[in-house]
């Protein structure tokens, strides 16, 4: 038999070996996608039915399918569906912009609360709210703004011949206390009642979110967190190093650039919304990337669910530790952050040891 026939008769079954790895990879990301999701509803069914008119989940479920009475439906649909859904929406669209992040640097810490995309949008919105008047569509411009001026300085301060992870996360910490000094300054500049307001909302919260503020931040957040999982594939590519990316067909710095710009995006209409809400962005793809043992390449599938399950629960907890008094939900996630930095630095210490 030739060489060629051989290679024929071999080809087959090297492709029948292959493909049902493969199909396994993605029927687990599939599986805990599925896992996650399910959890993230239960939570917010617990976050609709707590308060001073409890309802278990069972009940929440028959209210919306319109089995509830007229207090009940206002209860619901009016007072706290919002809050269980900005949950939801807002947990998923920061643990896919640090999916981005995390995978442009290729460094657990790269996040939009390290690098100081988070900080930059908060900027923005205080400075909307001290000189134009803190109007709703005046915030949120304030912090698109704010989160995408702070992007575009990191990405080119850090340009050299390519925007290197490392440089972007070393600028990026720089520029956050910088603009962090700022902030402290615009409030301590700013009216009481504003400082007050201010001051609750950088603490990030979801307290008092309604439909006619939240509708909006969907319309941004919805079609922005699908192109971004679209472009999944071709962050993927560019982890394997900017000379492989570009072999594959990838065009680096524009498809770079506008993954920066899409996850800029995502963050700054949640901080418009809720506040910069710290730690989410930084620990729910790292968790997601884990259950997933996903040996390379950062899913940012997983990564949305994940983040909709930290941020939901997150808020549950927030509402219920100390009823009737309500914590800011960012109090909880830097609870949760601040536990994760010492487990990935002790883990990190221990690793410097061995080598």
């Amino acid at each position: 038999m030739s060489a060629e026939t051989t290679t024929q008769a071999t080809q087959p079954d090297n492709t029948f070996v292959k493909v049902p790895g493969r199909a396994r990879r993605l029927g687990r990301e599939a599986a805990l996608c599925l896992l996650l999701s399910a959890l993230a509803v239960l939570f917010a069914l617990l976050v609709v039915g707590s308060g001073d008119y409890p309802m278990g989940p069972g009940k929440v479920v028959g209210v919306i399918l319109g089995g509830g009475e007229g207090l009940e439906s206002t209860i619901v649909f009016q007072w706290r569906a919002p809050r269980a859904v900005a949950a939801l929406a807002f947990g998923a669209a920061l643990g896919v912009a640090g999916a981005v992040f995390q995978s442009l640097t290729r460094n657990p810490l790269g996040s939009p609360d390290i690098i100081g995309f988070s900080t930059g949008a908060y900027t923005g919105a205080l400075l909307a709210l001290t000189l134009v008047g803190g109007s709703f569509l005046a915030t949120s411009l304030g912090a698109l703004a704010g989160g995408l001026l702070t992007a575009v300085a990191v990405y080119f301060l850090a340009w050299r011949r390519g925007s290197h992870g490392f440089r972007l996360i070393l600028v990026g910490i720089g520029i956050s206390a910088m603009l962090a000094a700022l902030n402290q300054w615009l409030v301590l500049r700013a009216e009481i009642e504003v400082a007050m307001a201010a001051a609750v909302w950088g603490a990030g919260t979801l307290n008092g979110v309604g439909w006619p503020v939240l509708i909006p931040a969907l319309i941004i957040i919805v079609p922005i967190l699908g192109l971004t999982v679209a472009g999944g594939p071709k962050l993927n590519m560019l982890e394997m190093g900017d000379d492989t990316a570009t072999a594959l067909g990838v065009h680096v710095e524009p498809t770079r650039l506008t993954m920066i710009v899409l996850a800029v995006l995502l963050t700054a209409a949640t901080t418009a919304i809720a506040g910069p809400i710290a730690f989410v962005a930084l620990v729910a793809p790292q968790l997601a990337k884990r259950l997933n043992r996903a040996a390379a390449g950062m899913r940012l599938l997983p990564a949305a669910c994940m983040g909709a399950l930290l941020l939901v629960a997150s808020d549950l907890v927030a509402q219920r530790l100390f009823a009737p008094v309500q914590l800011p939900v960012g109090v909880v996630t830097v609870s949760i952050g601040g536990i994760y930095l010492i487990w990935l630095l002790a883990r990190e210490g221990r690793a410097a040891n061995r080598t």
